[in-house]
């Protein structure tokens, strides 16, 4: 059936499969942008705590460091 059909029209075909299987950029942009604001919330509400960047990777190299 698919082999009949013109090579643009299986062309568009593949297009929109791919398209239905990956999200476009953006929706990719619109869900990190709905993630940022997120963040940013728990962060200015206390939610969340920020750890600082020397005890983060002091903590790291204690645990690869045995």
């Amino acid at each position: 059936m698919v082999e009949s059909l013109p090579f643009d029209i299986k062309t568009q075909l593949v297009e929109k499969i791919l398209n239905s299987l990956n999200p476009s950029q953006k929706e990719i942009d619109g869900l990190w942008k709905k993630e940022v604001e997120r963040r940013v919330k728990n962060l200015r509400t206390g939610k969340v705590k920020t750890i600082p960047g020397e005890e983060v990777f002091r903590e790291i190299k204690k645990r690869f460091d045995k």
